[in-house]
């Protein structure tokens, strides 16, 4: 078959030399139903694998002229390493995997599917995941409040194994975030969506690496990129506090002048307020401050990721 359209697959990667082999085969085992009416390309982007990650994929890489593999200079990160595949991919359409596959590669037909019919988005709805109770309550409790506050319409239970157009892909190549939220952003952009639902399986081989910790991050960078509800709370509290600040004042002015009533100075009432009035200072120049430092690393202008090597 001529002309036919190129298929993008990304994967970003961190120390995954224990599952990087099992990836590799599940992927080409699916790309290669598929031969008949795509032609396809693997990018990895490596996020300065201090195992021999690298090592195993060029020479997986030797043999398979498909694979394309981008080293960086040091570990910039998930959601960077995602963007570099994506604005390295050649492909009419992209679609990312996780290496530890627990997003099913046998999905993807069915992702090709719905591109085909239009749609510029295609995304999997977690429908269940292989983990905890607690930490998937957190997870659909995130999905839920950033869907409320984002100025975007964001599809809850939904993570970053996502099918985008081209046109999408061109716009994302543009994007210039410090700290940004990828799926945030490419549902920002509009364009015709659909999801499928899917049940997440279990990692089987190797750790994950993105610990609690960079989960928070996370939901951090999601909130801040996607809403500026908290600088508006911020200034609504302040209001609120201000009201009743008064209120309070005129009671007091009003008791002494009008009904001559006695009002001994009270240490525990100006304790309670000081204490209050700064830990709600304290609160808002925190939130304040995460919007600036962010502005000031954006406007240092510095690479979102710098590739070392690439095969």
């Amino acid at each position: 078959m001529k002309n036919k359209k190129l298929i993008s697959i990304v994967t970003p990667v961190y120390n995954e030399e224990e599952g990087i082999k099992s990836y590799y085969t599940q992927i080409t085992k699916q790309i290669d139903k598929l031969s008949d009416k795509y032609d396809f390309e693997i990018i990895v982007t490596d996020n300065c694998s201090t195992d021999d990650t690298y090592k195993i994929l060029e020479e997986l890489a030797k043999n398979d002229k498909r694979l394309r593999i981008f080293k960086f200079s040091k570990n910039f990160g998930y959601q960077k390493s995602i963007w570099t595949g994506y604005s390295k991919a050649k492909g009419d359409v992209a679609i990312e995997f996780d290496c530890d596959l627990q997003d099913p590669p046998e999905l993807l037909p069915q992702f090709l599917e719905k591109w085909e019919l239009g749609y510029k988005i295609v995304y999997g709805i977690r429908r269940s995941r292989k983990e905890g109770k607690f930490i998937t309550f957190l997870r659909k409790l995130f999905y839920r409040i950033i869907n409320k506050i984002s100025e975007n319409d964001l599809p809850v239970d939904a993570g970053d194994f996502i099918l985008i157009d081209r046109k999408i892909l061109d716009h994302l190549v543009e994007v210039d975030d410090c700290d940004m939220y990828l799926r945030g952003i490419i549902f920002s952009f509009g364009y015709s969506r659909i999801g499928i639902e899917y049940n997440r399986k279990q990692r089987l081989k190797g750790e994950s690496k993105f610990p609690f910790k960079n989960l928070l991050q996370l939901a951090l960078d999601a909130v801040v990129s996607q809403s500026i509800l908290p600088l508006r709370i911020a200034s609504y509290l302040g209001l609120v506090i201000a009201f009743f600040t008064i209120l309070l004042s005129l009671f007091y002015v009003m008791a002494k002048i009008f009904f001559n009533i006695y009002m001994p100075a009270g240490f525990t009432t100006i304790t309670v307020l000081i204490l209050f009035s700064t830990s709600v200072n304290a609160i808002f120049l925190g939130i304040i401050g995460e919007y600036l430092a962010r502005i000031y690393i954006q406007s240092k202008k510095r690479p979102i990721t710098i590739i070392e090597k690439h095969n």
